[in-house]
């Protein structure tokens, strides 16, 4: 849809009329110096060439030019289809273990796939699913790293993610490292709601934090924690009672994971949990188009000046 920014610019069409009607009263006209009588009785026959017809043109170029600047003056603009802007949602912080042991099988389909396959894959697809939502990743085995700090840009995130490998960050676990940089990173940002996504599949053997006491300060800073623990029904190192306990101090939810269907419904069951922030913001992309008539009226100028040039045009 086009519009115009002033189109009360638009009153000034017939200015260059009024003026030609007005200014010679102004000025009170001019006298003829000499009058001949009866004129009509000297006629004389006058060709009409093509130059004498094309001196016409140049009263219809002035008004092109004239109506051509007009419309520049009033700022054209185009104004593209409304797009939907979701609010800011929430601050949604992954962490992911990569411990030597997430590079065990996790069975599927008669096809053996690691745990930290399995974890990419899915997680992936929620992290693509969360519109609105500021997303970070943290990575941990022996250390916690940010990957990731809170962005609107889950592309990046979702390949961050990809590009992870077993041991990056070491072969043992420190979990409550990783959520006490949940909660650091978090705290920077004036969202109340917090989220954090802790996924491992061993015990925190460690980390300078215990996850209980780091799960009491994600709770004094209002970040919910959600657990999963991964791996198949007789993976032994997982500590469930520690990442429960995580869970409950902090309103969060403890889940299971035994394959990676079950892990799929876990990220569905969040998605539910938390759902994505649905009021919307929208906006119109606006293109300015005064160059069009502008050109155009340049264009007919230099023509204007053209015939002048060659005696065509007054």
């Amino acid at each position: 849809m086009m519009q115009f920014i002033w189109p009360w610019v638009f009153i000034l069409l017939p200015l260059p009329w009024l003026l030609r009607k007005l200014l010679p009263a102004c000025y009170g006209g001019v006298e003829a110096a000499l009058r001949v009588p009866y004129l009509n009785d000297f006629q004389m026959a006058v060709a009409i060439t093509p130059k004498t017809k094309f001196r016409r043109w140049p009263f219809l170029i002035y008004a092109l030019a004239w109506f051509a600047l007009l419309v520049a003056a009033a700022r054209p603009q185009w104004i593209g289809d409304a797009i939907e802007l979701p609010v800011s949602g929430r601050d949604l912080m992954l962490a992911i273990d990569l411990s030597g042991s997430m590079g065990q099988p996790f069975t599927h389909d008669f096809r053996s796939i690691t745990k930290l396959q399995a974890t990419k894959a899915v997680a992936g697809e929620f992290i693509e699913k969360r519109v609105g939502d500021r997303i970070g990743l943290i990575l941990f085995g022996e250390q916690a790293y940010v990957q990731a700090p809170l962005t609107f840009d889950r592309a990046t995130v979702r390949a961050l993610l990809v590009e992870s490998f077993v041991n990056l960050a070491g072969q043992a676990t420190a979990i409550g490292d990783a959520i006490g940089l949940a909660v650091k990173r978090a705290q920077n940002h004036d969202n109340e709601d917090k989220i954090l996504i802790l996924l491992t599949d061993g015990v925190s053997n460690a980390g300078e934090i215990q996850p209980e006491k780091a799960a009491e300060l994600a709770a004094k800073k209002g970040m919910k924690i959600y657990t999963i623990g991964v791996g198949n029904k007789y993976t032994r190192e997982l500590n469930e009672t520690t990442l429960k306990t995580v869970a409950n101090k902090t309103g969060g939810r403890y889940f299971r994971a035994h394959n990676i269907e079950e892990l799929q419904e876990i990220y569905s069951l969040l998605d539910k949990l938390e759902p994505i922030e649905r009021d919307t913001q929208s906006y119109r992309p606006t293109w300015s188009l005064f160059y069009w008539p502008l050109s155009l009226a340049l264009a007919l100028a230099a023509l204007l000046g053209l015939l002048r040039w060659r005696g065509i045009a007054a």
